[in-house]
């Protein structure tokens, strides 16, 4: 900001729910949000970049994540253990994640220590050492990672399945890269791809706690913002194909069988979804849920199931997961296939409240979360304006059965897609259980 210039404009909060967030666009073109609880005794402080392994290319692979790994590494004027000491100091968490779309950085404090967490958090984006040495280590480390993910079959199908969606598109690739595109990737390249990415208006601030928005906004236009630069390397996000529907098998010799079966679903700012939220939890979204209780409880053929929604911005899936002994998931599988034939028509007002009063509690709750507020406000990535806890409650609650039952409907008559994991001879018979 020149010195002269007049103070960033703060956008007006929704007029029901005045102190949920204030929000300024700097002169330097950072988003800053904030969700005071001035009862809190910590402060969560998040720096969001706009980029993930669906913005990569090829030859690139898992270089968003690498680079996430790397910004603890040091910075010009820390070296990697020195900031590892001042975060420690700190007291509070540090921590970070990539996913296909974005990184975040975040540490939670104690309300006193935001200026110095702020400061050490802005000068590990803004000014990263990325020793070339530093990466030659912190590549074996995610060799490790990945053959980490590769031991857990619930962990590995989803790479497996999220490929087999969308084939030949940066989306289906695993966010950790390979062994292979991780070793041709140099120092010189995670700079590029930092500056390329870190910088505006490609970052958001958020904050929750106990914080003033005045006091963060001036905080951080004291901070010396990189200047975006041409990759040499340019991506383009790209718009994701239709998701692929068929059966994929994949022989594993494992103890427990793995299940993923996905419908389309919602996208991250689709207007559907509480009534995807209402249907989900429906289906598999607690020990009361249709799929629970008919595969789990009633029959005890899987100690795991359950449904979920993963939203991007253009696209979204609504999977069921479901692990059991190899020689009970034909039957589990059958099962599920049964209930997913007629999910919308069982549907009734009694379960609809019951998921109404589910969602609401875990709203409410999340309500007194520091940390969860702040990762929150990291939606406003993907659209114009967040709605408040509040308001989604309001949404839900005028959420009709008939509305839930013809989205329901709508998603569960498209041709799904299934990953199944399991020995060679369970497979056999899982195979036919598929068959038409």
């Amino acid at each position: 900001m020149q010195p002269n210039s007049p103070p960033p404009q703060q956008s007006q909060a929704h007029p029901q729910t005045p102190s949920f967030y204030k929000e300024t666009r700097l002169d330097s073109g950072v988003l800053v949000l904030s969700h005071a609880m001035p009862e809190s005794q910590s402060v969560a402080l998040g720096i969001f970049v706009d980029v993930g392994s669906r913005d990569e290319s090829t030859d690139c692979a898992g270089i968003t994540h690498a680079l996430e790994h790397m910004i603890f590494k040091g910075t010009r004027h820390l070296d990697v253990h020195q900031l590892a000491d001042k975060l420690d100091a700190l007291g509070g968490n540090a921590n970070a994640f990539t996913s296909r779309e974005r990184t975040c950085f975040h540490l939670h404090v104690l309300r006193e220590a935001w200026p110095e967490a702020l400061s050490l958090l802005t000068e590990m984006i803004c000014a990263p050492a990325l020793p070339d040495q530093e990466w030659q280590r912190e590549r074996e480390v995610i060799y490790a990672e990945i053959a980490m993910v590769d031991d857990q079959p619930d962990e590995w199908i989803i790479d497996q399945h999220i490929a087999s969606l969308f084939p030949d598109h940066p989306i289906g690739r695993p966010v950790l890269g390979s062994p292979d595109s991780l070793a041709a990737l140099t120092r010189e390249q995670l700079a590029d791809y930092l500056h390329a990415h870190y910088c505006p208006p490609h970052l958001l601030i958020t904050a929750a706690g106990a914080i003033e928005h005045d006091a963060l906004v001036d905080a951080l236009n004291r901070i010396r913002w990189p200047q975006p630069s041409t990759p040499s390397h340019p991506t383009r996000r790209q718009q994701p194909p239709v998701m692929h529907a068929g059966i994929q098998l994949l022989p594993r010799q494992i103890e427990q069988a793995q299940m993923i079966l996905s419908y389309p679903g919602i996208h991250a700012s689709d207007a559907a979804r509480p009534i995807a939220w209402l249907a989900n939890q429906m289906l598999g979204g607690g020990v009361s849920s249709l799929l629970f209780r008919e595969v789990r409880e009633k029959r005890g053929l899987a100690y795991h199931i359950g449904s979920y929604l993963n939203a991007l911005r253009d696209t979204g899936l609504w999977s069921i997961t479901c692990g059991a002994e190899p020689e009970r998931m034909a039957d589990c599988i059958a099962l599920i296939h049964q209930l997913m034939g007629d999910y919308a028509d069982q549907l009734n007002e009694a379960t609809l409240q019951r998921a109404k009063q589910q969602l609401e509690v875990q709203l409410r709750m999340g309500i007194d979360a520091v940390e969860g507020q702040m990762l929150h406000l990291g939606g406003r990535l993907d659209e114009s304006r967040l709605r408040s806890p509040f308001e989604w409650l309001e949404a839900i609650h005028a959420i009709t059965l008939d509305q839930v039952q013809q989205w329901s409907h709508a998603q569960l008559a498209q041709t799904p897609a299934w990953s199944i994991a399991a020995p060679e001879q369970a497979l056999e018979k899982i195979s036919a259980t598929l068959r038409p």
